[in-house]
């Protein structure tokens, strides 16, 4: 069938509408009728970085309404409501013990552009057009296997679930599923992004002490303390070191990384107490820590999650149900735009304008 999509001819280049092929679903797979889809750091950094061969159609916070089914699925019906995650092979060691987000083949899933049996969807003028995360959801539609697809609750507005897919899974679910924060301990949460903020709401939920959020703008350390946070400091102000260990008597045993900054990673470890853990989100490049008083000295850890540890068809279901009991009020973050809007959606997100942007699909 014919789409409407945003294609990526090339590195950096703008989003480009054309009319493109799908393919009907192959087995186990799923045609989605993308309600709307999120935009992620992430896909800008696909786009600019050559993530992902290009020509592509990116996108892969998709929620939609299934279409069409192909032989094999059980799981799923015409009408279902689903959110989609990142693709995963469900059959490596990784997957079968619950940590599909390293899965063994998760780069070539999610990035290589070819779905799970080597071939493509999406086609334009006759070429292969590269795959996304295992949706492409920047198009009207969208095939995903139904391995990688979350069937939720069709009694809450479809149009702001997909983010539960990449990034605010990834917040909620490194506080949740990774750190797993005891009662009344105290956590510093690095930048006040999508994926900031929800691991903000996350603590909150099971109950620290001190919630700390860290960024250089006040409106979003607003925002943050309306969400949960207990104590805001703006990193172009003041000592953030200093201040947390004073707040806290020496430090806070937990911390989320998500901003990728060099500088602000050194203060997310010298800012725990001595046996905590920092958990990095953020892609950080390459940078220099001093070892031994940076890390082992204090018995700290520094850990990488990716899309926070979680199991989606269990975790975003959890999430939903939060949001519905008003303690994950998610909503908050979201800024709608029409699809035909991509580009001024992507730049109101790089200058945080808009913390979570939605297109919505015609």
């Amino acid at each position: 069938m014919k789409i409407n999509a945003a294609i990526t001819p090339a590195q950096g280049e703008h989003f480009v509408f054309h009319e493109v092929q799908l393919d009907k679903p192959a087995a186990n797979e799923l045609k989605i009728k993308i309600v709307a889809t999120g935009v992620c750091h992430t896909d800008a950094v696909a786009r600019d970085l050559a993530l992902t061969p290009y020509p592509a159609i990116f996108g892969h916070e998709g929620a939609g309404i299934v279409e069409e089914i192909g032989a094999g699925v059980k799981d799923f019906q015409v009408g279902d409501h689903v959110v989609m995650s990142f693709a995963h092979c469900g059959k490596c060691n990784n997957c079968l013990s619950g940590h599909p987000t390293v899965c063994s083949t998760f780069n070539e899933l999610n990035f290589g552009g070819k779905m799970e049996d080597g071939t493509s969807r999406l086609h334009l003028d006759g070429k292969d057009l590269s795959n996304f995360f295992g949706q492409s959801s920047f198009g009207n539609f969208a095939i995903v296997n139904q391995r990688n697809a979350v069937k939720v609750d069709n009694s809450v507005d479809l149009k702001i679930l997909g983010p539960l897919g990449c990034g605010i899974q990834t917040g909620a679910g490194t506080v949740l599923n990774r750190l797993q924060p005891e009662f009344g301990t105290s956590i510093a949460v690095y930048g006040c992004g999508a994926v900031g903020l929800s691991a903000i709401m996350a603590a909150k939920i099971v109950g620290c002490q001190n919630i700390i959020a860290v960024d250089v703008h006040d409106s979003r350390l607003e925002l943050a303390r309306s969400l949960g946070a207990t104590h805001v400091f703006n990193g172009s102000k003041t000592d953030v070191v200093e201040e947390i260990k004073k707040l806290t008597s020496g430090g806070v045993m937990y911390a989320v990384e998500t901003t990728g900054v060099p500088k602000v990673v050194k203060q997310s470890l010298n800012a725990l107490k001595p046996l905590g853990t920092v958990a990095i989100v953020g892609v950080t490049p390459e940078m220099s820590l001093d070892i031994h008083n940076d890390l082992m000295a204090e018995g700290k850890s520094m850990i990488g999650v990716i899309e926070g540890d979680s199991v989606p068809r269990v975790f975003i279901p959890k999430l939903i149900e939060y949001y519905k009991a008003g303690k994950f009020p998610f909503d908050k973050l979201i800024g709608f735009y029409d699809f035909k809007d991509i580009e001024k959606a992507f730049e109101d997100s790089k200058t945080g304008k808009t913390i979570k942007p939605i297109l919505r699909m015609n």
